[in-house]
């Protein structure tokens, strides 16, 4: 496998749906989610609580079976659902009922088709090389749930590579004391246990943990929202020392818009399980098209009283926004690198603003 260069796309997500519960009652988390992660970017991806950006994360790295969908890392398939191929089938099936033998025949081919494709589909996933799964490494929201309460930080920090067959003592030692450096903590806190730290320095010992690994790239799941103001800032440049020492590659998942738009190369704006807006960070803040992204940016507030009492929320209300009756709402490149779920009079009315 040819190393990946700088620039060049490390993790693709084609079509990702993560649903949950069966057929009319399924909830759908995550609905035909598809974006690309550059080599040595921030990408961020943005939204309110419970639009789906952490189940995103989590069908990623495989803590969740994807629904449907694929997801490329480094060139290999390491994650796929079934979604597609079955709607691809239930349409044949449908077609076969009024088609003629002729048209029979080739339905039926194309059926075997489909048929082959999930059956490869899904040895990629159940078979998926688990030392490059690896190499995408999670921090998680709450650091005082993600920690083990009755593992002493050495062990915390060191049961991914005791996972992967090291054994070797003084080495994992010698690790655990250089990422503890790394992340801003002393030797002395290797014995400790998580309860006796602060959320800051919890979530220093998340990170570390994720980057003794020697990740290619990390999934940040809303890493400072838990934390204090004070600590926020110090967690960001750490991610952003990390990111520049160790050539990583990040999905910062978060809703504190200006916080994103600090830390991210590219911003993706989710809504209800989709995504509906995706450009450059500057692009997005500047030209911002979906009615969702305006509402969101609007609800930023700004160091300036002044601003501040005439400074006017944007609702945002789907039913009174759109009229999907006919045409029907699909992603598309307005300009270069940005996107946005519309349907074809939106896309002309979203030219127009651009002009």
């Amino acid at each position: 496998m040819s190393e990946i260069a700088k620039g060049d796309v490390l993790l693709s997500v084609r079509h990702l749906s993560m649903y949950f519960g069966r057929g009319q009652a399924a909830q759908k988390a995550v609905n035909d989610v598809s974006f690309d992660v550059r080599k040595g970017e921030v990408f961020g991806l943005v939204g309110e609580s419970g639009c789906g950006k952490t189940t995103t994360g989590r069908t990623i790295i495989r803590l969740y079976n994807a629904t449907g969908g694929e997801v490329w890392f480094k060139g290999q398939r390491i994650v796929a659902g079934k979604l597609e191929y079955r709607k691809q089938l239930a349409e044949i099936r449908k077609q076969l009922e009024t088609a003629s033998p002729e048209q029979k025949a080739e339905l039926e081919r194309k059926a075997a088709e489909v048929k082959a494709e999930m059956r490869k589909a899904m040895h990629d996933h159940k078979h998926a090389d688990k030392k490059l799964v690896t190499k995408i490494q999670m921090i998680y929201q709450d650091p005082v749930a993600s920690l083990d309460p009755r593992m002493t930080v050495r062990e915390i920090i060191a049961e991914g590579l005791r996972i992967q067959g090291v054994h070797d003592k003084a080495y994992i030692d010698e690790q655990v004391l250089k990422m503890l450096d790394v992340v801003g903590l002393v030797p002395e806190h290797a014995q400790r246990y998580p309860h006796e730290f602060s959320g800051g320095q919890r979530q220093r010992i998340g990170i570390a943990r994720s980057i003794i690994m020697n990740p290619d790239m990390i999934i940040a799941d809303e890493p400072i929202s838990a934390l204090d103001v004070s600590i926020r800032a110090q967690v960001i440049n750490l991610l952003n020392d990390l990111r520049n020492t160790m050539g990583l590659t990040i999905l910062f998942i978060a809703h504190d818009l200006s916080v994103v738009k600090y830390f991210s190369n590219r911003i993706g704006v989710m809504y209800f399980g989709k995504m509906v807006e995706m450009a450059d960070s500057d692009e997005l803040f500047l030209n911002p098209l979906h009615p969702y992204t305006r509402s969101l940016l609007s609800a930023i507030p700004q160091p300036d009283p002044e601003y501040e009492k005439g400074r006017k929320r944007i609702t945002y209300n789907p039913l009174v926004d759109h009229d999907y009756r006919t045409d029907k709402p699909s992603f598309r490149e307005i300009k270069p690198g940005h996107f946005v779920d519309c349907n074809q009079a939106e896309f002309d009315q979203y030219l127009k603003i651009l002009k």
